[in-house]
């Protein structure tokens, strides 16, 4: 299913404004991602629920950490459909899944929470899961 811009805008803007950078398209996706070295933290984000009340809050907590991913990406389940598809690619061995949330480091996924991950566990439970990833690959140390 497609949605309309007007109704997702405000879903892209609460991680845009934490300085996520949008991918709309599959060359996009390869050109931010494929080549990036860096820890980068992609977001596939959605209308659901749980994205709205669970997923983006965990995202803005984790934030705050003291060590964070370098480089920051969403794209948007049932809107940027080619983007969304080619993240997916990067996520062998990881089924599809609206929201989802995964730190790549050196273009491969090291951590990955999917929406059997996300739903039923409030943000601060998430944002744990993170924040203990970020320091395993994105600190000083890492």
């Amino acid at each position: 299913m497609r949605y309309s811009p007007e109704l997702v805008r405000p879903m892209h803007e609460e991680l845009t404004r934490l300085g996520f950078e949008e991918l709309r398209t599959a060359a996009d996706v390869d050109g931010s991602l494929g080549c990036e070295r860096r820890p980068t933290l992609v977001v596939v984000n959605s209308v659901c629920g749980c994205a709205a009340g669970m997923a983006r809050p965990a995202v803005r907590l984790a934030l705050q950490h003291p060590a964070v991913p370098a480089r920051l990406l969403t794209v948007f389940a049932g809107m940027d459909l080619e983007a969304t598809e080619r993240v997916r690619s990067y996520l062998v061995g990881h089924p599809p899944s609206s929201p989802s949330i995964a730190l790549f480091v050196g273009g491969r996924p090291v951590h990955v929470l999917q929406r059997d991950a996300i739903e039923r566990r409030m943000p601060e439970e998430i944002a744990r899961d993170l924040t203990a990833a970020f320091d395993r690959h994105c600190g000083p140390s890492a």
